[in-house]
């Protein structure tokens, strides 16, 4: 695979430049072109010749949306195809404030979550930075925006991947993404889902990058979680919370919990009190989440009525907690879903395939 010039910052495409020769204004030229989302044979105001130049080192096109469904209630979840064939997914919802994205940091993902259809093959390889930021950039134009007029104006990295377990690449990423010069979505609107890895998370709180940081709890006791949360037997939730309290006093920015409401896993009135007894007092909130339903998993979401009692007990124990608005369930709305229902397809067209071949 050819190179990426989504992974370069405005300094380096100007280097880039230089080593081929162009005027400073080239560069710019080259880079206001790609945040635009353009493949850099689009790019109008380059030469024919650098293009050319450009192509014989790097990909033209290095992700492209694939598949495209819509929700009733607007969500839009997107099939990327990357350069080499794999294929990871995203998410664009509509809300009063803005536009938030949810971005993939991997191709699938090696955490073992049991309520994740992200996990179910596994990790297959990391995302450059520049595969990350290609994904913001192809569906801000697709939805009309550009590097001035932003369609996406939040981000959420929730999408396939743990961010964590592709830390360089994402820090490179974070740091691209809230570039003045280039697309300048800042982290107050940037939004990072980590299910616990709490040595990156005690480096991370040193980048100074004072995004949303988010960590998948799920549950109240260290026992318990491991049955979903592999995670679980390497970090406990102490040093989590530990961790946690770590980055707010390095960026004063107060943490999240999210919390997936399970049947028969979490989500009654002990739990609720548990977890009251853990985070009360903390500069934290809790995100409820109803859980969209995975067929290859067994775990069952709590209904609506269940998890609104679960709220209104935190709420009266003096938590500051929230039930996220479902968004996207029609469509195939959990993380990892649209991805494994596409390879399956293809596994079963190819085996058709096969079997017409012998």
């Amino acid at each position: 695979m050819k190179k990426i010039i989504q992974d370069f910052s405005f300094n380096e495409i100007f280097q880039l430049s230089k080593r081929f020769n162009q005027p400073a204004f080239r560069a710019k030229q080259l880079y206001e072109g790609v945040m635009q989302g353009k493949n850099i044979s689009d790019i109008t105001t380059l030469p024919a010749a650098f293009k050319q130049q450009l192509l014989e080192e790097f990909e033209d096109c290095p992700i492209e949306i694939i598949r495209t469904l819509t929700s009733t209630d607007g969500t839009e979840k997107y099939l990327f195809r990357l350069a080499d064939g794999n294929i990871i997914e995203g998410v664009f919802m509509k809300y009063k404030y803005g536009n938030t994205q949810c971005i993939s940091t991997q191709v699938g993902c090696r955490m073992g979550c049991k309520f994740c259809a992200s996990t179910l093959g596994g990790r297959v390889r990391d995302l450059t930075s520049g595969e990350i930021l290609a994904q913001v950039l192809a569906v801000n134009a697709l939805h009309g925006g550009t590097k001035e007029k932003r369609a996406v104006t939040n981000l959420v990295l929730m999408g396939s991947g743990e961010p964590f377990d592709n830390y360089d690449n994402v820090v490179k990423f974070l740091r691209n993404v809230a570039a003045e010069e280039g697309i300048n979505i800042s982290p107050r609107n940037i939004s990072l889902s980590t299910c616990g890895l709490v040595d990156k998370m005690y480096k991370f709180a040193e980048e100074g990058i004072p995004l949303n940081l988010t960590v998948s709890l799920h549950n109240t006791t260290d026992e318990e979680r491991a049955r979903t949360m592999p995670i679980a037997n390497k970090w406990s939730i102490a040093e989590i919370l530990n961790a946690c309290e770590s980055y707010f006093a390095k960026t004063g920015r107060r943490y999240i919990f999210e919390y997936a409401l399970i049947v028969g896993e979490n989500c009654d009135s002990r739990h609720a009190d548990e977890l009251i007894a853990l985070l009360k007092g903390r500069p934290c909130h809790v995100n409820l989440i109803r859980l969209n339903s995975v067929k290859e998993r067994t775990l069952e979401g709590a209904d609506e009525k269940s998890a609104y009692r679960f709220l209104g007990m935190l709420e009266k124990g003096g938590l500051s907690a929230t039930l996220r608005r479902r968004t996207g369930a029609d469509i195939g709305g959990a993380c990892g879903q649209l991805r494994a229902g596409f390879l399956n397809e293809n596994a079963e067209v190819q085996s058709g395939h096969d079997d017409n071949q012998q």
